[in-house]
């Protein structure tokens, strides 16, 4: 029997910390859904194993993620010179979730931060927030070039 994926269920994901509840997409479910039969695995075992059916690890993602890059930038040229790690994938998930509107502190919690200052580096990151900030302001109504002070200014601070 397989375990019932719907676009509501959340998984319990772990890494070096607490295990962390993820709500899924419908194309993920989906995904998982052919994917279960596929495995051939009981709904106990981990969902996405490694050659020797423990659980995935870290290197092992890299590695997988490496060998289909590989692949990827043989057709793909734009890859060529790109860095691409498991930890740019998480930080462009962020930025994409970001641009799309989606609050902070949710992102916080769906990447498993502790903190919602861990995700401030989102923010300072993403120019297209800070352009849409810059044109919700009004230009500055002086004139260009260098101030200079009026015999006025100059004597009180001579004053001081």
């Amino acid at each position: 029997m397989q375990p019932c994926f719907r676009p509501t269920s959340p998984i319990v994901s772990s890494g070096n910390a607490t295990p962390v509840r993820t709500p899924l997409r419908k194309d993920a479910v989906a995904a998982l859904r052919s994917w279960l039969p596929e495995r051939n695995g009981q709904p106990s075992e981990v969902v996405f194993p490694n050659a020797r059916g423990s659980a995935l690890s870290r290197d092992g993602l890299e590695y997988l993620l490496a060998k289909h890059l590989a692949a990827a930038r043989l057709t793909c040229p734009s890859l060529k010179n790109k860095r691409v790690s498991p930890h740019v994938l998480r930080h462009s998930t962020a930025m994409e979730l970001l641009q799309h509107g989606v609050d902070r502190s949710v992102i916080a919690l769906w990447l498993g931060h502790e903190s919602m200052e861990t995700t401030q580096v989102y923010l300072q990151a993403n120019l297209a927030l800070k352009e849409q900030a810059l044109a919700r302001t009004d230009p500055i109504k002086g004139r260009p070039g260098r101030y200079r002070p009026g015999d006025k200014l100059l004597a009180f601070l001579q004053g001081l």
